[in-house]
């Protein structure tokens, strides 16, 4: 009998390690269920946009966040976002567990997480879970996408100069290697008129064009783009549309099938604050039989899409840390966390312009932007401007000095506290002033 009752626990307890992050004993829940509920009563009546402001629940945010106590003010949040305490501790855990026995642990326990872990991704996203792949980040999902599609020598792709880099070399070895035709817009942002954005995507249209790709947030100054327009005209015309959600999906408060493009990619440690390396491929269903996997599958033409997850060894404790993010986040609410992030990126904003030689590249319109913002101050090269800010003032930005942009793009997320943008403003007007040209040409004289 104690053969059978130990196996028996055995089993259950396996049961309970697959389940981890999305059963009712994950990490977050255990550590913070209870006091997202409390807060959530305390705020039932508040609006997403009234939320913003209510510093005692976003001190409650921060708190999970190590980050917020770290000795460097991350202000590059677009670039990769560190992961609240339940996400690190899930990665911990099942790390550690996988080490006991890796291909037991792995394979034929937290493999088994997978599939619960695409419902609540599809679930966010208000997808259908079986147009849904999980992988390592935007530039993998997009590159599947891209290199997946047959073109023919001639066939041509829109997209822009702003798109991520990334994105933009993939469609160049293609034209490189295979003859297509890869056409780019250039803008000069912020805009503030779809129409105008839509009707330059359109302009560029030939009877050879096959695909437009888009990217929803343009990384470098945060330019959202009117991604629903184009893809209706697109699909006017016949043609397919390749959305970038690097920056989107995880704050901004919308669902995939809604933007009515073809194909979508994003990064999952970005503003969802999965663990670093985990991302998302999604793809209109009755499209995946027709696109290869990036790597190889036995069924290449499968209208499977885990036909996309065919990458050999990977990390399953990233997985379930995905899910403790999904929790975290989900605990917040997108349209909450949107507002917040949105009254962030204003409140230095806001400040900053009113500080002489400080120009703001980036719209504060609500419609055309959400986290990050491009500054510039007179004087300054962008590199020179991130490095003070780094050497002098312990804050991590990014500099910008790309084609019509020269500016240093700065990205703050849920758990930057209103002090460290005070402290990051106080920054921008001690070295505007030293900068200024009545101060340099005093020191010329």
């Amino acid at each position: 009998m104690r053969v059978k009752s130990n196996r028996r626990s055995f089993l259950k307890n396996a049961t309970l390690l697959a389940g981890g992050a999305f059963s009712a004993q994950s990490i977050f829940n255990q550590a913070y269920g209870a006091v997202f509920e409390d807060m959530s009563t305390k705020y039932n009546s508040f609006s997403p946009s009234e939320m913003a402001d209510q510093e005692d629940y976003w001190a409650m945010i921060q708190q999970a966040y190590s980050a917020s106590s770290a000795p460097v003010l991350n202000l590059n949040n677009g670039g990769v976002s560190p992961s609240p305490m339940p996400v690190l501790q899930a990665v911990e855990r099942y790390s550690q567990l996988s080490n006991q026995g890796p291909s037991y642990y792995m394979w034929r326990i937290l493999d088994q997480g997978r599939e619960p872990l695409r419902e609540k991704l599809a679930l966010l996203g208000g997808a259908d879970p079986e147009e849904i792949a999980i992988n390592r980040n935007a530039t993998e999902a997009l590159n599947t996408i891209i290199y997946g599609l047959d073109l023919s020598r001639g066939d041509e792709v829109i997209g822009c100069h702003f798109d991520y880099g990334n994105m933009m070399q993939a469609w160049r070895q293609r034209q490189e290697r295979e003859g297509i035709v890869y056409k780019q817009l250039d803008f000069k942002f912020p805009i503030e008129d779809d129409d105008f954005i839509v009707q330059a995507y359109k302009e560029a249209i030939t009877e050879k064009t096959k695909i437009i790709h888009v990217t929803h947030v343009i990384n470098w100054i945060g330019q959202i783009m009117p991604v629903k327009k184009i893809c209706r005209m697109a699909h006017e015309h016949g043609i397919e549309v390749i959305v970038d959600g690097a920056h989107s999906f995880g704050l901004l408060d919308f669902k995939i099938p809604e933007l009515e493009g073809d194909y979508f990619g994003t990064s999952l440690h970005k503003y969802l604050s999965a663990p670093i390396g985990s991302g998302m491929l999604w793809i209109k269903k009755e499209k995946i039989g027709k696109v290869w996997p990036l790597l190889c599958n036995g069924q290449p033409k499968s209208e499977n899409i885990r036909k996309f997850e065919t990458i050999g060894t990977r990390s399953y404790p990233i997985e379930q840390g995905i899910g403790e993010a999904l929790n975290f986040h989900n605990g917040i609410g997108t349209k909450r966390k949107e507002e917040r992030v949105r009254y962030l990126k204003n409140y230095w904003a806001e400040k900053a312009l009113e500080i002489p030689g400080v120009k703001i590249h980036t719209s504060l319109k609500a419609p055309y932007s959400c986290a990050i913002a491009g500054v510039s101050v007179e004087g300054l090269t962008p590199k020179d401007l991130e490095n003070y800010l780094l050497s002098r003032f312990q804050i991590h930005t990014v500099a910008i000095p790309y084609r019509n942009l020269d500016c240093v793009r700065v990205s703050p997320h849920v758990y930057t506290r209103l002090s460290d943008l005070d402290k990051f403003v106080r920054a921008l007007g001690i070295l505007a002033a030293e900068h200024s040209p009545q101060n340099m040409g005093a020191k010329g004289s």
